[in-house]
């Protein structure tokens, strides 16, 4: 019943989800037949066209709004950040849309008609979760269809599963009892504790909905010969299973020919959307910038030729996703001989391996411009954690817990790290922690916002030297 009122959730979410769209274009037409009627503007309606263009658009937003999360029930009880990930959504939708229309040229959308459908699509969005929120709320306040739930385990790690269910908000539940495993700390009294062998007498006529195994990691190896004993209960049996700090389960267990696997460790570089909108972002926006870039390019390539003896480029060994090395380009920006050093020295105000040339390149970022070369190749994406020598990375995971974490996904030209002033000669600590926090909450929302502040805080900066 857990799994089946989860799934229930779910789907009334993904159908409002589906529906918001087509519910934005009847109000954005209501609107702008009423303003027709006010002002007696000319009416140039083609309702075949629009509604290829609502279905087109609800296409779009039912891939858009699946990658932020939009119907999950969890995401109806963050507490924070739903706001902006709704509006990213429907930006995202709409940019699409808008480009859409571009090719097709059978009418000519109203432009008044398109920006009051992704408005009303915004605050519809808003408020059919806040409507949902309330719903799910108002029926575990007056506690009304509760699953009674037996807790198999009676100890703390138990006794504090029982009371995050008591908490849950999408589906009320009550405690019908709790079962002793044998060696267990007592740590429940509010409730009748059973015995394995009341199992029998517990299986038929009780009301029970659910059994919850409650195991803490010591008794993992217990839980085959645990499942044997539960076999006279006529419920379902769910397992809550305590894997320690920084393990999180959510949509990790998958089939694997018949091998049951688990992801202790995911990857948002495994992701569908980071494997396709992603790289098409990648792709799309770096073959832009170096179109627009190539005449300011082409004048650095000749400066950089003319002020230094050496080659135009400088391609380096850094450490990429899952540790592999690839060679990333830069524009030379030191002297010739200098660049072997390089690899395990970190470059210092008014370094003199520098070019003059070269320091007004570091400091504007703009020797950085050739690695959008490495993000068409695929070894780099536009926003990520940076690339590290080797050298440093050996080093650095030697002293930092978690350091290769950051090679789950590719390496950026830009960063969160970064556009929070964390470049050059900064804490390396703190960068990992800002790294980390992008792995967690990454989205194409996110690498909208960090290319933005990269703009305004990234490419001329106090620690790029």
């Amino acid at each position: 019943m857990l799994r089946l009122r989860l799934n229930l959730v779910k789907l009334m979410l993904q159908l409002a989800v589906v529906l918001l769209p087509a519910c934005a274009f009847a109000i954005a037409g209501y609107l702008r037949l009423s303003a027709v009627n006010v002002f007696h503007l000319p009416v140039l309606f083609n309702l075949r066209a629009y509604i290829v263009l609502l279905i087109y658009t609800t296409v779009a937003w039912a891939f858009v709004s699946n990658h932020f999360g939009l119907a999950r029930p969890q995401r109806i009880f963050a507490a924070g950040g739903k706001t902006r990930k709704i509006a990213a959504a429907c930006l995202i939708t709409y940019v699409l849309t808008v480009v859409a229309t571009f090719f097709y040229r059978e009418t000519q959308f109203s432009r008044v008609f398109v920006v009051l459908s992704c408005l009303a699509l915004f605050f519809l969005t808003i408020g059919y979760q806040v409507v949902f929120r309330l719903i799910l709320e108002g029926l575990r306040r007056r506690g009304r269809h509760c699953l009674r739930l037996l807790i198999i385990g009676a100890d703390q790690f138990a006794a504090e599963t029982a009371a995050r269910l008591l908490r849950g908000q999408i589906t009320p539940c009550q405690i019908a009892g709790y079962v002793a495993l044998p060696g267990q700390a007592m740590a429940v009294s509010s409730h009748p504790l059973y015995q394995l062998s009341d199992l029998p007498a517990l299986a038929i006529g009780n009301g029970l909905d659910e059994a919850i195994l409650a195991v803490p990691s010591p008794l993992f190896a217990n839980i085959p010969s645990l499942l044997q004993q539960l076999n006279p209960l006529c419920i379902p049996i769910r397992a809550v299973l305590d894997w320690g700090e920084g393990v999180k389960i959510s949509e990790q267990l998958f089939d694997l020919g018949g091998i049951q696997m688990l992801d202790l460790k995911p990857t948002a570089a495994e992701s569908v959307s980071y494997f396709v909108m992603k790289r098409a972002f990648d792709l799309v926006f770096s073959t832009l910038v170096l179109l627009i870039a190539a005449p300011l390019m082409l004048l650095i390539a000749v400066a950089v030729k003319l002020t230094s003896r050496g080659p135009v480029l400088f391609a380096q060994e850094r450490v990429g996703l899952k540790g592999q090395i690839f060679r990333m380009y830069k524009f030379r920006t030191m002297r010739m001989g200098a660049d072997e050093e390089s690899r395990t020295r970190w470059t210092v105000r008014n370094d003199p391996r520098c070019t003059r040339i070269g320091s007004l390149l570091r400091k504007t970022s703009l020797d950085e411009l050739p690695q959008f070369f490495n993000v068409l190749k695929g070894d780099m994406s536009v926003v990520g954690p940076r690339p590290e020598r080797p050298f440093y990375v050996h080093k650095f995971a030697a002293e930092l817990d978690k350091y290769n974490t950051r090679h789950y996904v590719k390496a950026g030209i830009t960063g969160w790290a970064q556009v929070n002033g964390l470049r050059g000669d900064t804490s390396i600590a703190k960068r990992i922690q800002y790294d980390l926090y992008y792995l967690r909450h990454w989205s194409i929302g996110f690498d909208l916002q960090i290319i933005l502040l990269t703009v305004f805080r990234g490419i001329v900066n106090k620690n790029a030297y």
